[in-house]
């Protein structure tokens, strides 16, 4: 009996330790190749928001340096193609921009009382792209209101004075305000309502004792967008980021995966210590991962609306978030504002302007549904920045409508081309560049008819 004891308790002893040693051993090449495509794909959106956070509020010396975590810096004017720290940037809502490190305490964001016609909006975004909460005309009003952003490790209540309390999933946070320009002339009312917007601890504004500050953090240089998705560098990237983003329990299995091919939250991932073998895998997946973004993509035909919002709505499909991030990165949940994207055109060819004019046509009574404002904006490819041109002209929209030619029968119609199309036509020309182009449409706070497809937006024609 003892003989038979020893023996099953020496074979269960055996069977847990070849067990243990499977579970150690290092992922095959083709275990590598698929985890990294798994990274690349969760992490694409990170990488890209730490850049241009990167930009925004750490490096001094960027030409687009905003200002320092927890302030907040207004830009009292418009984009234009100077502005090159995101792609695809509106030029009809001067910006406000706020980069949240919420490691020590929640940062209590005041906004002013404003004109009930005038739309504007924060947009609060995390360190996976995710839009998690918003303040603005849609959401929260326009009477005005005092909001407490929490970090993840908080578990206070909510304070006196305090309208709403907003959790993050992330240490680090992007917050990015639009507010409506009328016109030129409407400039000085709107730095007026900058002016309004406050940041401050939540310490400053209960008027008590500030906690113990976070540790300092060795930030590293983000990866310029030219080669984010062939170099290496990008898995220590996502590994130094992964340390803001408390593991969500939908992603355990995934997150331990990670650590598989040395991707551990803080830790350094030396790239060039790895064998050639390894390394090749670590491109494979990175390459697998970008066919899967630009399979979808091309599928979407221009729609972006699916690709932004909290969790619940894109239910963790890192596809869908990582082709949001490269088409559009910070772009709004569709409730806010919807996106539609023209690269083609309505025979299905690219669009260039060096190559032939375009048009785009609203018939009479056909504007775009909207509770907000329209725009149209012209990109140049392959940067999708603002198009410099002589008109100093980078979109139309519908505040502009007033100073617009219609057309005989109501209808409105735009000029793209690189040429001007006359003296006549002038006012609704969109200088496009001399060469491929896209062209993006915003619908602020768009009405049920575009929430629900049943308004289309007009296909781009080819005139000449």
């Amino acid at each position: 009996m003892l003989k038979k004891w020893l023996f099953a308790s020496t074979l269960a002893t055996a069977v847990l330790l070849a067990f243990a040693l499977h579970a150690s051993a290092a992922p095959t090449t083709a275990q590598t190749r698929e985890i990294a495509k798994q990274a690349y794909l969760f992490g694409t959106p990170m990488v890209d928001t730490y850049r241009v956070m990167y930009a925004f509020s750490i490096d001094k010396d960027s030409p687009q340096y905003k200002g320092p975590f927890n302030s907040i810096l207004n830009i009292s004017r418009v984009f234009t193609p100077a502005d090159t720290a995101f792609v695809t940037p509106n030029s009809d809502t001067p910006y406000s921009f706020i980069g949240l490190d919420l490691r020590a305490e929640p940062i209590v964001i005041h906004v002013p009382k404003m004109e009930k016609n005038r739309y504007f909006v924060f947009q609060l975004m995390d360190l996976y792209t995710f839009n998690f909460d918003y303040i603005g005309t849609r959401t929260t009003g326009n009477q005005g209101g005092t909001y407490l952003i929490a970090g993840p490790r908080w578990h206070g209540k909510k304070p006196a004075g305090i309208d709403k309390v907003i959790a993050a999933e992330t240490d680090l946070v992007s917050v990015v305000g639009r507010t409506q320009l009328f016109n030129p002339a409407d400039l000085d009312n709107v730095k007026k309502l900058q002016a309004g917007y406050t940041v401050q601890p939540l310490s400053a504004f209960a008027k008590s004792k500030p906690p113990k500050p976070p540790a300092d953090i060795k930030w590293i240089k983000p990866i310029a967008a030219s080669n984010e998705r062939t170099n290496l560098e990008f898995f220590n990237q996502l590994a130094f980021l992964l340390q803001f983003a408390p593991t969500h329990p939908s992603e355990a299995a995934l997150r331990k995966r990670f650590t598989e091919i040395g991707i551990v939250p803080g830790k350094p991932l030396d790239l060039s210590a790895l064998p050639q073998a390894q390394q090749a895998a670590l491109k494979n997946g990175m390459e697998d991962g970008q066919k899967q973004i630009d399979a979808l993509r091309k599928s979407l035909g221009g729609k972006t609306d699916t690709l932004f919002g909290t969790r619940a709505f894109l239910k963790n499909n890192y596809v869908t978030r990582a082709t949001g991030a490269q088409m559009g990165i910070g772009a709004n949940s569709r409730e806010e504002a919807m996106y539609p994207i023209y690269d083609n055109d309505a025979t299905g060819q690219p669009l260039d302007g060096s190559k032939h004019k375009y048009l785009l046509r609203f018939a009479k009574g056909q504007q775009p549904p909207v509770n907000a404002f329209w725009s149209l904006t012209m990109y140049t490819l392959p940067s999708q920045l603002l198009v410099d041109n002589p008109l100093n002209r980078y979109l139309i929209n519908s505040p502009m409508l007033p100073g617009l030619a219609m057309d005989a029968d109501g209808g409105l119609t735009l000029y793209l081309q690189h040429e001007s199309p006359g003296k006549d036509k002038e006012a609704n020309w969109l200088p496009t560049p001399n060469g491929p182009f896209m062209a993006a449409m915003r619908y602020y706070w768009p009405k049920a008819a575009l929430l629900e497809g049943s308004w289309k937006s007009p296909k781009i024609e080819r005139v000449d």
